[in-house]
């Protein structure tokens, strides 16, 4: 005698009924379900929407019905009734005829989806809603070995947290490792045996006389101007003391200049001139890929001054304040006001590293952090600022073996984070081949 029979959902599960206006009276004061999260958690919040209302009471099952195969529903047990948008659907069911816990795991199964695609017509919906899942058959185990499939599923599932909790831990690790090796390297820790080895080395203030007489120059020949900059008075507390020959300088005294984009509103075009926003700049990563154009003559207005070449940087001035990008592509743009634009020496100085402090905690204390300075916009990361900006400045040898110290160990880095994905990966797949081979078994004779 088979353990399943073949059943109709509809016949153990039944959708609240009921759809309600925004400002219906029925829901007036009852908070709102904003999101269920892939874990089952629910989000309430008292937040308005012009979406139509469900009404949801304890006890009810709650689906998502775009997210629901990925983990998106649970039971609310909350005590006071609460709405969801029409996004959502709400059911109570036989308790006698089907284990809910059983039913949540068989939603998040392949097996479910491969019934909806052979049962509803047209395949699987974009949102699923009562009227894809209540009419689908399904082979249902009796009620004594759903909870026998439960307490295997949940023995596996408790191994499968902690295996994501370690992976998390482990995300956690490599980035705090990240971010030492950024500052080990503006701080000098990582070529303490470089300079050993190079005790000759010119220091960095005989570099820093060149600059200033090639700035110096510039500004005479009015090929650039004279930056303004906006000094804070708390800095302090985040230097450090550096390897000798070594000295702090302000950005704007180690690099030509650093101006923004254009302030105007940009009328966009369908073809045209590349043009950049803030959202083109990662740390260490330009990627111009994803742009929007202008017109050919906006494009030669927002560029005058501003002509980019590979080894200036970018600099977020908005959003993530400091995060700093070296253009490493030969291709003309016009960019934003929330990027900032550096014009390096690049016969002085090592672009790569200048992007390294910046992109290093010290870095990001700096533009992100309370300093107290007259005229700051609390919104943006000032130019005036980004030109007083503090740099670690050491030798032009030693900011060359910095870099490439920093990229080998980042390498490691980046080796290290894809184990990870693929320790992530290969849990997301676990979980489903357990629940593929679950739900099979409940088929069996």
């Amino acid at each position: 005698m088979k353990n399943h029979q073949k059943t109709k959902i509809g016949d153990f599960l039944f959708e609240r009924k009921g759809k309600y206006k925004p400002d219906d009276e029925r829901i007036s004061g009852l908070n709102r379900i904003s999101k269920i999260d892939f874990s089952g958690k629910f989000h309430i919040a008292q937040k308005p929407s012009k979406t139509n209302m469900i009404l949801i009471k304890s006890g009810d099952l709650v689906v998502s019905g775009i997210n629901v195969s990925k983990g998106a529903m649970g039971i609310y047990y909350g005590e006071e009734d609460v709405v969801a948008t029409i996004h959502y659907s709400s059911y109570t069911f036989d308790s006698e005829k089907i284990n809910v816990e059983y039913f949540k795991r068989f939603l998040k199964s392949a097996k479910f989806i491969n019934l909806l695609k052979e049962q509803v017509k047209g395949g699987i919906k974009t949102e699923i809603k009562p009227k894809h899942i209540l009419p689908l058959e399904i082979d249902l185990p009796i009620f004594e070995d759903q909870g026998k499939i439960v307490s295997h599923l949940k023995s596996i599932e408790n191994e499968d947290d902690e295996l994501k909790q370690e992976i998390i831990n482990q995300q956690s690790l490599l980035k705090k490792f990240h971010q030492q090796i950024l500052q080990e390297a503006i701080e000098g820790k990582l070529t303490d045996d470089w300079r050993k080895e190079n005790p000759d080395v010119e220091p960095a203030s005989e570099l820093l006389k060149r600059i200033k007489a090639e700035k110096e120059q510039l500004i005479k020949e009015k090929k650039i101007k004279k930056g303004k900059k906006q000094k804070s008075n708390d800095l302090g507390a985040i230097h450090f003391i550096l390897p000798k020959k070594w000295f702090y300088s302000d950005l704007d005294d180690v690099t030509q200049f650093t101006t923004d984009g254009t302030h105007q509103t940009p009328t966009y075009v369908e073809n045209g001139r590349i043009f950049l926003s803030a959202q083109n700049v990662k740390p260490f990563k330009f990627m111009p890929e994803n742009h929007k154009y202008v017109s050919e003559t906006s494009f030669n207005e927002y560029t005058k001054g501003k002509k980019a070449e590979i080894g200036d940087l970018l600099v977020g001035r908005v959003g993530s304040k400091g995060e700093t990008a070296v253009i490493d592509q030969n291709i003309d743009f016009a960019f934003y006001v929330s990027l900032g634009f550096v014009k390096t020496f690049k016969e002085f100085t090592v672009p790569e590293f200048i992007c390294l402090v910046m992109n290093s905690p010290y870095g990001n204390t700096y533009a992100t952090g309370n300093m107290s300075s007259t005229g700051v916009s609390a919104g943006n990361y000032n130019l005036g600022r980004i030109r007083s900006f503090r740099i670690p400045f050491p030798p032009l040898l030693e900011q060359k073996a910095i870099v490439e110290k920093v990229e080998k160990l980042f390498a490691i880095c980046d080796n290290l984070e894809n184990e990870i994905d693929e320790n992530k990966i290969h849990s997301e797949q676990l979980m489903q081949a357990v629940l593929r081979e679950a739900f099979s078994q409940s088929e069996s004779v």
